[in-house]
């Protein structure tokens, strides 16, 4: 059989090795430490995930034959202005979107942000019919105003979710099925309103990845070394290090993870032949951490309806190589195309730069902003004195609290994750969590991953 595998995946695609068939230890490390697993990596030894932007053939029992790539991330900018270069973005970006949602009703999630609202400034531009929702947390910022701003301007159906406390541990099983337990429970908050989804429409457009591709990391020209430190950071999840070395030592494993996981890094980051520093860790970020993080909670939608993602689209990815670095700079071209093609949508707050809007954005800077920030300050005091602390996260909602406490417990310690986690460890760690939840809120999202994939494989 002949397959090919887009340059940014929205699925993984399994094949079987003829390696031991016993657990990838190494690998599961690895994914404690940063929340997803690396490269071709799987829970087991004996089996991979093909990798994006390759052709394969494959054998009647499934094993890869042949495997040659058919792109490799490259950074050619063409010398256009950045006049030609929005043109060029508008274009493409509004002739994916046509082909992907033609004929169909679109669901549209939306968010205070650019990715989403560039979707709702083409499918505006094309006259689709639209359902758009958005959500926001209990006790948390109401981001939901916002995106409803956005999809009357737009014209669009809207309607309004609260992720409330608790929710996981009723979807906790559909969600393990569905991301096959290759990702944490708390980060896909779509998960809150799964039943909701039917009905919506005919097709999702998604924005996942445009923040990516459209920005950069605004770094000045670094070496190999350089570079990988800064991918470390921006990998290893807060109190990860912590944990994946303590599962290493506790497995018994050669070496320490520390050198084991900066020269997987390491090793990946020379498959990238690219001199830019910012164009390469892009390449990075969108070979190895898109595919097997990113697109792991796409199937939560795509259970109720086809799912499109015209920042995934492989000719997406083949412009965004051809873009100077300099144009890539703070979002530049998703504000300019927002500012042009529908310029009521730039007058819209931005939440990343709240209260300021795409027009006034530059004076979310002190001494500017002090009044916004002195408000905001107070009124989350407010709500702490009464027993209502802000919410930021999904874990605060689904960890945090007696009843989900208890939850927490019982999968942690009553669902065999001691057959191969020593309990010792998994205590500690609770304990750890109690006292100190954000350091350790991480941790015990990985070790509840674990619990249910123990329990998946148990029951076959």
């Amino acid at each position: 059989m002949d397959l090919r595998l887009p340059i940014i995946p929205s699925k993984q695609t399994f094949a079987p090795t003829k390696a031991p068939q016993e657990l990838h230890l190494e690998a599961i490390c690895i994914f404690a430490a940063i929340g997803f697993f690396l490269d071709q990596d799987t829970y087991y030894k004996d089996k991979i995930v093909l990798s994006p932007g390759f052709d394969y053939s494959l054998d009647e029992n499934g094993f890869v034959n042949k495997a040659e790539p058919f792109f490799n991330w490259f950074y050619k900018p063409q010398d256009d202005s950045f006049e030609s270069v929005i043109d060029q973005f508008t274009n493409l970006f509004e002739s994916i979107i046509a082909e992907q949602t033609a004929s169909k009703k679109v669901i549209l999630p939306l968010s205070g942000g650019l990715d989403s609202r560039t979707q709702a400034v083409a499918l505006k531009q094309l006259d689709r019919p639209v359902f758009s929702y958005s959500y926001d947390f209990e006790n948390g910022y109401e981001e939901t105003k916002i995106a409803e701003a956005i999809a009357k301007a737009s014209r669009f159906e809207f309607q309004a979710f609260k992720i409330k406390s608790g929710y996981l541990w009723d979807k906790i099983d559909s969600l393990s099925q569905l991301n096959g337990c290759y990702s944490d429970f708390t980060n896909p908050r779509q998960m809150a309103i799964f039943e909701e989804y039917s009905g919506m429409g005919d097709v999702f457009s998604l924005g996942h990845w445009g923040d990516v591709l459209f920005d950069n990391m605004n770094l000045p020209d670094l070496s190999h070394d350089e570079q990988l430190k800064v991918l470390k950071e921006k990998l290893i999840k807060r109190g990860g290090l912590e944990i994946a070395s303590d599962l290493w030592r506790h497995w018994g494993l050669k070496g320490d993870f520390q050198t084991y996981l900066s020269e997987r890094i390491s090793t990946l980051m020379n498959t990238i032949k690219i001199d830019n520093t910012n164009a390469r860790l892009r390449a990075f970020k969108s070979k190895y951490w898109a595919p097997r993080w990113t697109s792991i909670n796409l199937s939560v939608f795509e259970a109720h309806a086809p799912i499109s993602l015209p920042y995934y689209d492989d000719r997406m990815c083949n412009f965004i190589c051809t873009v100077p670095e300099r144009f890539l700079q703070n979002r530049q071209i998703q504000l300019e195309y927002v500012k042009r093609r529908s310029p009521d949508l730039a007058k819209i707050c931005w939440q990343d730069h709240r209260p300021y809007n795409l027009n006034n954005y530059k004076y979310n800077r002190i001494p500017f902003n002090l009044p916004y920030r002195m408000k905001n300050k107070l009124k989350r005091m407010y709500k702490k004195s009464t027993g209502s602390p802000y919410v930021q996260r999904n874990w605060e909602l689904q960890f945090k609290g007696n009843s989900n406490i208890t939850h927490l417990k019982k999968y942690l310690f009553e669902n065999g994750l001691d057959n191969w986690v020593s309990k010792d460890l998994i205590r500690s760690y609770f304990n750890a969590f109690l006292k100190e939840d954000l350091q350790h809120a991480h941790a015990i999202n990985m070790l509840l991953v674990l619990s249910k994939f123990n329990e998946k494989e148990a029951n076959g």
